[in-house]
């Protein structure tokens, strides 16, 4: 046959009718790439025979690879048109074929696969992390070891802590009032739900691991499942995943009432009680099962945390926020939010709800006879003081509860005991209640010792006995200082300076004098008070101040009466410090204050110029401490009351000091020669120790409420303070009281009584110490109105406004000191101190005493003002607080 007959040859694939397809498209047609033809090895475009493609949508690709490959060209030699096609590989991602952001867009494919393999590994773990945990036992929970607690010298001084009152009970001995109480207000569906709350779950995790404020479960399973491992309280997200898992496991496993059951029997309700039956005996003094539904309320109020619940209060912890006060306050509103739910949820009858409208009657928190006397304030100080220094110590309440600690105190035993029995002899010599119970009853005593060098607290006296008055009187009781603040005002003035009274109020600021100890003020009685420039001092009312002097005397030569800063205070004038503090500016007066170591929340408010004369209520700690500032010529170190901690790991906290420059030495040392003055020949002679240099100040306040006494020797600081008040646990107003009558005396002192005891104790406390005498201080600052001369012996008041009560106590003298002369804040209702009698702010029209301290003081008439205030101070005089004091 012919050449030309000859019958060409079928193609490879797709049959005839692809041929037929193939030749019918070949008009047009480009010839298919190299990597599209059953010959690979032919060049690209040569002659011969090509494979047609097996359909329409592969020549399509095969186009498209075509006009890739074209693109590709320029990309170097070896992937021309002719390169292979890419290998497929398991995970495309950068996906292959695609340009652009088209190339890094996953494929549905991938997104399927990739989700499906991370939740097929979230059940993986959440099985094997089921398997691995079991469901706790509530008979292991709340095991507890005793703190044991050491003197100063090593000698031990208590082991408590361990002593948990705890008894598991069975459901049906627990009222179902409190069961109902507890699921109204912490899980409603507590019966229906899971055991787990994923939303509360997720909440916690997060703000752990962000670093934010760590959470409990949000379940009653998931808080038992917490309150069941003791043995690890640690904060973090690996614990909280295997907590989760043990709540799935336990809400899976064990009967509802089973798991309610173990929750009340391990919860924590604050006095050391661990379970409804030990709470039940902490606050009632009765078993569980007679708890009314008022009562079961109240304790799981006590379950949202003790501290800030409890009705006695938590002031050691947090003197700002646990007041007793305000904790009732809390208590109350929480249990009666809980009575209302229980009657929503159909729990309690809306007739047998209406009985409970207030608190039930607590008893005293204190049960430990180990805790009795001083011992009880002194491990709660130590205890308070490893809690709220918790970032240092590392030492939580949680961990604390635990146990397990040796606690090594700066308390000396011998000074302790020194100091209750300073206080004891004068109570027992002069304050007689059963005879005189208008004027003896409720009087109260604190007291508290510094070591200057170092801020060690050597020895309190918190009250008569820590199982009888659980209100440590040395730390927090918002009693007014009075007098005994003047010492920071004379610092403001020596270590930032009066103001010049020519320049406006910004330039002033930065251009001051440095005033000498020799400076001028008028020690007029009912002293019109001016701001630095001159300006008459009025309220946002319009209201101008009128300074009173103690027993409404004026003390200088008239008529201006004019008399040195070291005179004033050696009688403690009033109307002279509070003129200088307007001078120097309040806002210096109270950094001064917060320099030296009083913590800001226990200072009253600035903005009114009885500030300067003791409106705030710094505890009688505190005051110790700011005093041993002046003695340590301006170094000051925090009051603290633990040296070590120490447990089965080793040492676990070592107290490292950590001395700041609040004053320069001359600031200081001029300071302290100011106060000798007062105690040799002033107000405080009843304090003076024989062979020693010391240097105090007294102070009494308005209403006679309170009245201080705080000195230092080179070696030790003390403060005592002496006030009246009914602060049993059944008087919910807490008042101070006034001391008119009480002891036999017409008025208290800090001359009087508080001088006394500081006398007593010291002299003991320092015998067998060599005695030591201050620095002599520099010559400081320029004598500021240094006309006319002060006079040298202070004279009757020739007061511009008569008195309407005349005086009977003779004047002060520089030659001969009365032996108690008055320190008040002043003498009628309207003179400015605030909380206990008069005030701090707005003048006759002022509500009187609040709990940030009373109104009053800023009046033209003796009979307008209204600010009498007489309840409780704010109580944020603390020792140990948080960022705010």
């Amino acid at each position: 046959m012919s050449e030309h007959r000859r019958k060409p040859p079928q193609p490879q694939g797709g049959g005839r009718a692809a041929a037929r397809r193939g030749q019918s498209a070949s008009p047009g047609r480009r010839a298919a790439p190299r990597g599209a033809t059953g010959s690979p090895s032919a060049p690209y475009g040569a002659g011969g025979e090509e494979r047609p493609y097996g359909g329409r949508a592969e020549a399509r690709r095969a186009a498209r690879r075509n006009a890739g490959g074209r693109r590709r060209a320029a990309d170097g030699a070896g992937r021309g048109r002719g390169a292979a096609p890419a290998k497929k590989r398991f995970i495309d991602y950068p996906r292959a074929g695609k340009y652009g952001a088209a190339r890094w867009l996953p494929s549905w494919k991938l997104v399927a696969g990739l989700f499906i393999g991370f939740i097929g590994g979230l059940v993986a773990v959440a099985g094997v992390g089921y398997a691995m945990v079991s469901v706790p036992d509530v008979a292991k929970t709340a095991q507890s070891q005793n703190n044991v607690y050491y003197w100063a010298d090593g000698s031990q001084m208590v082991a408590t802590g361990g002593e948990t009152n705890r008894q598991i009970i069975n459901l049906s001995q627990i009222p179902p009032a409190m069961r109902w109480a507890v699921i109204s207000q912490e899980n409603k569906t507590f019966y229906t739900d899971s055991g787990i709350d994923p939303k509360g779950i997720a909440r916690a995790v997060f703000n752990m691991a962000t670093g934010g404020q760590t959470q409990g479960g949000s379940t009653i399973t998931q808080q038992y499942v917490k309150n069941a491992r003791l043995d690890d309280q640690s904060q973090t997200v690996s614990r909280k995943f295997k907590e989760i898992f043990i709540a799935i496991k336990v809400g899976a496993t064990v009967k509802k009432d089973d798991i309610l059951a173990g929750y009340l029997n391990s919860a924590y309700y604050g006095r050391n009680a661990y379970g409804i039956e030990a709470a039940a005996h902490a606050y009632f003094n009765k078993p569980a099962l007679k708890l009314d539904p008022g009562e079961c309320a109240f304790l799981a109020a006590m379950l949202k945390g003790a501290t800030y619940y409890d009705p006695a209060g938590a002031t050691s912890i947090d003197p700002k926020n646990a007041t007793p006060q305000a904790n009732t306050r809390r208590a109350t509103l929480q249990m009666q939010d809980t009575l209302n739910k229980m009657v929503q949820y159909g729990h309690l009858g809306a007739a047998e709800r209406a009985k409970y409208t207030t608190l039930p009657q607590v008893q005293n928190p204190r049960s430990n006879t180990r805790l009795s006397g001083q011992i009880g304030y002194l491990v709660d100080l130590a205890n308070s003081y490893l809690v709220t220094h918790s970032d240092t110590t590392h030492i939580t309440q949680e961990k604390l509860q635990q146990g397990g600690y040796q606690i090594y105190t700066t308390f000396e035993k011998k000074k302790v005991d020194e100091l209750e029995a300073a206080v004891k002899n004068v109570q027992k010599a002069n304050i007689k209640p059963d005879l005189h119970p208008k004027t003896d009853k409720f009087v109260q005593f604190g007291g508290a010792s510094v070591d200057p060098g170092t801020g060690a607290i050597k020895a309190i006296y918190g009250g008569e006995d820590a199982t009888k008055h659980f209100t440590n009187n040395a730390d927090s009781t918002g009693a007014q200082v009075g007098s005994t603040f003047k010492p920071f005002v004379l610092a403001a003035a020596m270590k930032w300076g009066v103001r010049n009274p020519d320049l406006g109020p910004e330039q002033a600021q930065d251009e001051r004098t440095v005033v000498s100890p020799k400076s001028l003020y008028s020690g007029r009685n009912k002293l019109k008070i001016k701001e630095y420039n001159g300006a008459v001092w009025k309220n946002e009312k319009g209201q101008e101040w009128l300074q009173t002097n103690d027993g409404n005397e004026s003390v200088g030569d008239p008529p201006d009466y004019k008399i040195d800063l070291r005179e004033a205070m050696q009688f403690s004038v009033n109307s002279a410090y509070v003129q200088l503090g307007m001078d120097v500016g309040l806002d210096k007066v109270k950094q001064t204050a917060l320099d030296a170591g009083i913590l800001e929340g226990s200072l009253a408010s600035s903005n009114y110029p009885s500030f300067s004369i003791g409106t705030s209520s710094p505890s009688a700690i505190r005051m110790a401490g700011a005093y041993a500032t002046f003695a340590a010529s301006g170094k000051q170190n925090d009051p603290y009351s633990v040296d070590k901690v120490s447990s089965k790991d080793g040492v676990v906290f070592q107290h490292t000091k950590q001395a700041k420059d609040a004053f320069t030495p001359k600031v200081a040392d001029n300071v302290t020669d100011v106060l000798k003055t007062v105690v040799d020949k002033g107000t405080g002679t009843a304090a003076k120790l024989p062979g020693r240099d010391v240097a105090g100040k007294t102070g009494t306040t308005d209403g006679n409420k309170s009245a201080w006494f705080v000195g230092y020797t080179p070696q030790l600081s003390t403060a005592i303070s002496m006030f009246r008040m009914d602060d049993n646990e059944s008087n919910k107003n807490r008042t101070f009281l006034e001391m008119y009558g009480t002891g036999g005396q017409k008025k208290i002192h800090g001359a009087s009584f508080p001088a006394e005891i500081w006398h007593d104790y010291m002299e003991q406390a320092l015998k067998g110490q060599p005695a030591k005498s201050f620095p002599t201080p520099e010559p400081i600052g320029t004598v500021v109105n240094d006309t006319p001369s002060p006079s040298v012996t202070p004279t009757p008041s020739q007061s511009v406004t008569q008195s309407p009560t005349p005086s009977a106590k003779p004047s002060p003298s520089l030659t001969a000191p009365s032996p108690s002369p008055s320190d008040t804040c002043g003498f009628w209702g309207n003179s400015p101190c605030n909380g206990n009698g008069g005030g701090n702010g707005n003048g006759g029209t002022g509500p009187g005493g609040t709990d940030a301290g009373g109104t009053g003081g800023v009046t033209t008439s003796p009979t307008e003002s209204t600010g009498n205030g007489n309840t409780r101070g704010n109580g944020n005089g603390g020792i140990f607080a948080g960022p705010n004091g």
